[in-house]
């Protein structure tokens, strides 16, 4: 039996709220899976999310599955391909920029819960008219940050958001103050140099940081 819509909003908000951070990652060595997740995890971000944006992100995610403790995601979901090769991989969920009706059913044929981008109060009408009321708020900062999120949540205060896109250390708590925000997206706390250094002992702090 698959998730209606508005039980994968529940399973993502579920995700969503295990800690005020998701690290959006981009990884392009296969290497760098496992530990990665491992550091994350043990810094206190279980959820993660993989984006499909470099040839061996199918892989990362298969590797970072078997890493207890983590919840692993895929990000950057276009087509229906997408979702298939995502929940094959062995994702737990799944992160849009946007949504397309066709992408939507493809989550519910493939049972990945979804976290759909909303950028505008009708993208975010149009997603909780199907169900959707834990939405991914990007680009975030190229969209109004966190003053565009607060004006949408006046009027519709029912949907919760996780704002991605140029979030940082110095302007998440602006979000996270925020009644509609459950938790925010960045790739500040997995970067590329200290990946490539092995440096997972620097990453677990990034993490643990990233939460205060």
């Amino acid at each position: 039996m698959t998730m209606t819509p508005a039980e994968q909003s529940r399973a993502a908000r579920d995700i969503a709220t295990r800690a005020p951070v998701i690290p959006v990652l981009v990884l392009d060595d296969v290497a760098h899976a496992a530990p990665l997740a491992r550091a994350l995890v043990a810094g206190g971000l279980p959820a993660l999310e993989v984006t499909l944006r470099t040839p061996v992100a199918l892989e990362c995610i298969r590797e970072m599955a078997k890493v207890p403790g983590g919840i692993v995601g895929a990000g950057t979901l276009l087509t229906p391909a997408d979702v298939k090769a995502a929940k094959g991989a062995g994702a737990m969920f799944g992160v849009s920029p946007g949504a397309t009706d066709t992408l939507i059913q493809a989550c519910i044929d493939e049972d990945l819960p979804l976290l759909p981008g909303a950028a505008t109060a009708t993208e975010a009408m149009i997603l909780l008219e199907k169900g959707y009321d834990m939405l991914k708020f990007f680009p975030a900062e190229a969209s109004g940050g966190a003053p565009a999120l607060k004006g949408i949540g006046a009027p519709i205060p029912q949907i919760s958001f996780c704002p991605t896109g140029g979030v940082s250390p110095q302007n998440k708590a602006s979000y996270l103050s925020l009644p509609n925000v459950v938790c925010v997206g960045g790739s500040w706390v997995a970067p590329k140099d200290m990946m490539d250094a092995g440096d997972w002992d620097g990453i677990e702090k990034l993490a643990r940081d990233a939460q205060t």
